[in-house]
């Protein structure tokens, strides 16, 4: 029986603190705690709950937690207001640029796209080489 909750279907032989992780706005820590308010072994694989647990997860899941698209919608408001604003992470965010304070002379290049932009950084072609 694959389970369902809020849209997701959680892998089936996975424990169910890990296949919990699988619905965005959901990480470990959240897990455990839903797998104590709703009174389920954390050992357990997702294949071996019982309705009642399942119902049990999705209720308080549905209920108390802001997940999946609810949330990625809320996500690109905030991103989307502070590009308004012409806040500071607004602007990086639409250069896209690290907006977290990190360092771009080295090390930005999977934001960045991998660019690599001087002389001596590429690597050679195979037809350059003699």
């Amino acid at each position: 029986m694959a389970i369902r909750i809020a849209g997701i279907t959680l892998p089936p032989t996975k424990r169910i603190e890990f296949a919990l992780t699988a619905i965005y706005g959901i990480g470990r820590a959240h897990a455990l705690r839903i797998l104590q308010e709703a009174n389920v072994a954390i050992g357990r694989t997702t294949e071996s709950l019982n309705e009642q647990e399942v119902n049990a997860l999705r209720d308080i899941i549905e209920k108390r937690f802001r997940v999946e698209g609810e949330l990625r919608r809320e996500v690109l408001a905030n991103i989307k207001r502070l590009k308004e604003i012409g806040a500071y992470r607004g602007v990086r965010h639409t250069r896209g640029l690290p907006v977290r304070g990190q360092r771009t002379k080295t090390n930005s290049r999977t934001v960045r796209g991998n660019v690599r932009r001087t002389m001596g950084s590429g690597r050679r072609a195979a037809a350059e080489k003699t």
